[in-house]
């Protein structure tokens, strides 16, 4: 079924990376970088389905050449950190043809990207293996009418009340900000993009007749209670496929089996929720311990508590009792909220075992990314394969310790440990609770059943005192 994927990034020189060799990994094509003058070969790679550039009007028409675009993005792009790309990375739904899928991703690309001034690169990827995806590379720098590079900020003098410049003694200069010249990174940007995909996605599966639709928000956002899955990437979906399991797989099948616990827990309430408001609007609130004690009593000395006992469907009448007495429960209105709490206990637990599942998930991926890149550091020769897994850990870890050097894999493996015993805690809780619901359940049929039969029984003694 068709799946939604689109993440956003940014290919940057200040974390190693160049424009030129995204450009020919994505394309599969031999492109050498002028600003650095390494070749990047990737024509043996596979899997690269179509390749298009598309420019908006007034881009040089030499940059329809893969290699020209880039390296002119490398020239003009002077500082050591600088931002070089954006990169959109999107999954394509599989229900769609090959030719649909690029008509697609043209459709989109002209739409979001070139109409508003980028010149864009993209490049379908399908290794048949039920994964086909686009790498959109986008131009981050504005391009002005006569096909030169436009700046991407400029500067404004700030101003005091009265207009004036403010001039700033300590740095010898007139204080100012930076105005970008586009609107290309404002955090709107990616939600508007990413949202104009799933629209454009509906709209073509719709248009070739499949019932599938995808939503580009949240579970948490589209109000589901269920734990996303974690990204596989090419390297563990590879390995899955053939029959290797790996981490995030696992990872995975774990959240999985969650989830079907959450989805059982959440029908399970909505039962018994449905239930007692039934049962609510068809009886009044009479008392109770004592009451049914005495219908109780009263039927045993009347030889009826074979025939109470079939009618109630009570196994033990004294652990109906007990449970009622034990609860200090003294009306049906305590009862009701006796139920209500235990409900409420088995939603508290749903609850705590959604961030704790998250936390795991991020846990586990960072302690993997930390395991690969100790794995493949100071080795002297390594693989293609095990370059790209030794770099995509760098660079997520680069990311998540936020310019930190020492990696607390210590710390997270003891925090996963901790959170691992407190979800099987949870986990345990929830199997006692959800025995204790049933028995309680069957206990509150039971009180329900015995009032009725009362009332049903006590109606033709009230006509019969009338007679006389």
């Amino acid at each position: 079924m068709a799946i939604y994927h689109c993440s956003i990034k940014i290919i940057s020189r200040g974390k190693g990376k160049s424009a030129v060799a995204a450009a020919a990994y994505r394309a599969g094509e031999k492109l050498t970088n002028d600003f650095d003058g390494e070749t990047h070969d990737y024509t043996h790679k596979g899997g690269v389905v179509h390749t298009e550039i598309l420019l908006p009007g007034h881009a040089p028409a030499a940059f329809s050449d893969r290699a020209v675009l880039w390296n002119a993005v490398e020239k003009i792009e002077k500082a050591k950190n600088a931002q070089l790309a954006r990169e959109i990375e999107i999954a394509l739904p599989r229900e769609l043809t090959r030719e649909q899928g690029i008509s697609l991703v043209r459709e989109y690309v002209k739409e979001q990207f070139v109409n508003a001034g980028m010149c864009a690169d993209f490049a379908i990827h399908d290794t048949g293996g039920g994964n086909p995806h686009a790498h959109i590379m986008l131009t981050m720098r504005p391009i002005q009418q006569d096909g030169a590079w436009g700046a991407k900020q400029k500067k404004e003098y700030i101003l005091d009340p009265q207009g004036k410049k403010i001039y700033d003694p300590k740095k010898r200069q007139y204080k100012c900000k930076a105005i970008p010249a586009t609107d290309w990174n404002e955090q709107t940007k990616a939600e508007e993009w990413r949202a104009a995909w799933a629209q454009l996605c509906n709209r073509a599966l719709e248009q070739y007749g499949h019932n599938q639709h995808i939503d580009h928000r949240s579970y948490e956002r589209q109000g589901i209670d269920q734990i996303p899955t974690v990204h596989l990437g090419v390297a563990a979906s590879a390995m899955e496929k053939r029959g290797i399991r790996t981490e995030r797989g696992d990872l995975n099948r774990e959240i999985e089996v969650t989830n079907q616990k959450l989805r059982q827990l959440k029908a399970r309430i909505a039962k018994l929720q449905k239930w007692l408001k039934e049962e609510q609007e068809n009886t009044e609130p009479p008392t109770l311990a004592d009451y049914i004690q005495g219908i109780l009593s009263r039927r045993a000395r009347e030889g009826k508590s074979q025939v109470s006992q079939s009618i109630y469907n009570l196994k033990d009448a004294a652990k109906m009792l007990n449970f009622l007495q034990a609860n200090n429960i003294m009306d049906m209105a305590g009862l009701d909220e006796k139920f209500k709490s235990m409900i409420g206990e088995q939603l508290d637990i749903q609850h705590k075992l959604k961030p704790v599942e998250r936390r795991l998930g991020t846990l586990k991926k960072h302690i993997e990314q930390a395991d690969i890149y100790f794995k493949y550091k100071g080795k002297k020769k390594l693989t293609e394969a095990e370059q790209i897994l030794f770099t995509a850990a760098k660079d997520y870890l680069k990311g998540v310790m936020n310019g930190k050097t020492a990696l607390p894999v210590k710390a997270w493996k003891a925090e996963y440990a901790k959170l691992t015993a407190e979800r099987e805690t949870l986990n345990q809780r929830y199997l006692v609770l959800k025995g204790e619901v049933k028995e309680a359940e069957q206990i509150r049929k039971s009180v329900y059943n015995i009032l009725r039969q009362e009332q049903r029984e006590q109606q033709p003694r009230r006509v019969q005192d009338m007679e006389r």
